[in-house]
């Protein structure tokens, strides 16, 4: 009997986490229709593009590899190219325009129909363009193929109800549609019971959570749900908007004991007046009263952010106010930007845009100051012991020691001293207690070895998946969701608001 080997499938992935999450619905979808991911990377009988409008050039880079995959599809019949994400929504027709070799084109809100449209294109024999205008359905009921055993992404929300006047991801990604608590709940209890141990709730302003089922104290409440629920070690969330930031989160998260010491923010300028123009409902005033309340609840909280240069209308002295946020604040990193225009924002049509040459001269500023509050709050763990979880890897190895990578409960990178021996190293997800013994801008290190090490479900789940027991492809069952919003009994970079 003949037997035929599965089509194989790649993701490309930019952008933010959204987009993350949402390549790991992508492949969950084509592994239960029968495709199997590639081994090399070249070799591919689909390469899906989940695409990116936000970030510089991101035009560029997607038509510039889909132009080096022509030759490619060219010698190679039957090969499909598919690009969704947020350029997708955005170009729409234009991409088959400029890449007429591409199969199939799919919006932010059509990731269920990438199997069939692949399908239907293959059929066809020519390209299927699938874009909605609004969700249908709350993407985490698709099948998911997640990257790691014991970490996850769990979605609470998707789009945003801010209209800041440099972003376009609330028209690619509609206004914000809320989960059901109990829909979330059930999913991180479901992680939770395959081995997962650290999630990570997702949004693109996860602290204004609730408002679309009428409970603006929602995301505190389920900050403190996921403390009541028995392995789950580590909870992380992405984006806050200041503006929405509340002393109830403040509070959940120093009293929840698996609610991570860490915040990232945006920040995006320090000027008041550029705030203004950008429509961030907030000023700096109230940014550094929300890091001082932080700090007061949990001292030791690592505090990150995201900073744009050069905003139109940005002058000497609004910058000097940036610099003047960024000295008060000690942030632990800041992901920096230059401004660059976005067609189909308010913000590509304002006067008095900055000079190239200003904004780079402003960035390298900038950047250099980020890097020595960074390098001086990174010296200041000198001596500390903390608790590190193991990731994937296989770490670096000199010629004194071998080392494994990991993150502290405030997220900094460490990497730490292990055994050669296999028997006795750490496994990703493994968590240890580990002395910090050198200090550089962008890591720790801790060589003085392990103080204690915990074997962890975590750790047993990424043994599993290596071993081959492990099942790759999860679909959420029971989760009570046939449409968005439907309610649930009670039992989720540098999101896209790292630039908007």
């Amino acid at each position: 009997m003949e037997t035929h080997a599965a089509r194989t499938y790649q993701i490309r992935t930019h952008g933010c986490q959204m987009n993350v999450h949402d390549s790991e619905r992508l492949a969950g979808l084509l592994e239960e229709a029968g495709y199997a991911r590639a081994t090399v990377d070249d070799a591919a009988d689909v390469v899906v593009f989940n695409t990116c409008a936000v970030r510089e050039n991101a035009d560029n880079r997607l038509y510039g590899n889909l132009g080096q995959l022509y030759p490619v599809k060219k010698s190679r019949p039957g090969m499909q190219i598919a690009v969704g994400g947020c350029m997708a929504q955005k170009d729409q027709g234009i991409i088959l325009q400029r890449a007429p070799w591409v199969d199939v084109v799919f919006g932010t809100h059509n990731i269920g129909a990438l199997p069939t449209l692949l399908e239907r294109a293959r059929v066809a024999d020519e390209a299927q363009v699938e874009i909605a205008e609004s969700l249908q359905r709350f993407p985490s009921t698709l099948p998911t193929r997640r990257d790691s055993a014991y970490a996850a992404w769990v979605s609470i929300s998707v789009g945003c109800n801010n209209t800041c006047t440099f972003c376009i991801v609330p028209s690619l990604r509609g206004r914000e549609t809320d989960r059901r608590p109990g829909d979330v709940l059930a999913e991180i209890e479901m992680l939770v019971a395959e081995g997962v141990q650290e999630i990570t709730l997702l949004g693109q302003n996860v602290n204004a959570y609730g408002v679309e089922f009428g409970d603006r104290r929602a995301f505190a409440k389920l900050l403190r749900a996921c403390g009541e629920i028995d392995g789950l070690e580590r909870v992380r969330f992405t984006s806050p908007h200041p503006k929405d930031f509340t002393d109830d989160v403040i509070a959940a998260m120093a009293e929840t004991p698996n609610a991570m010491p860490q915040l990232h923010m945006p920040l995006q300028s320090g000027s008041d007046a550029v705030l203004k123009a950008m429509r961030r409902s907030y000023r700096s005033d109230r940014y550094l009263s929300i890091i001082e309340k932080v700090r007061t609840a949990m001292p030791h909280a690592a505090i990150t952010t995201d900073i744009i240069v050069g905003f139109p209308g940005e002058t000497e002295a609004d910058f000097a106010e940036t610099l003047r946020v960024v000295r008060q604040s000690r942030f632990a990193a800041a992901f920096t930007f230059q401004y660059s225009i976005r067609a189909g924002t308010p913000a590509a049509t304002m006067p008095d845009q900055v000079p190239k040459v200003v904004v780079q001269e402003r960035y390298e500023r900038l950047v250099e100051l980020v890097g020595e509050i960074s390098w001086s709050e990174n010296r200041a763990q000198l001596g500390r012991t903390v608790e590190v979880m193991f990731a994937d890897g296989e770490g670096r190895k000199d010629a004194a020691t071998s080392r494994m990578s990991g993150r502290a409960r405030d997220n900094r990178l460490v990497h730490v001293a292990v055994p050669d021996e296999v028997t006795r190293r750490p496994r990703p997800g493994d968590l240890a207690e580990v002395q910090i013994t050198y200090a550089a801008p962008h890591h720790l290190n801790a060589d003085a070895g392990l103080l204690s090490l915990r074997r962890t479900r975590g750790g047993d789940a990424w043994q599993a998946r290596q071993e081959g027991s492990a099942t790759a492809v999860a679909r959420p069952v029971g989760l009570g969701m046939p449409g968005i919003g439907a309610p649930a009994p009670l039992p989720p970079a540098p999101a896209c608001a790292t630039v908007g």
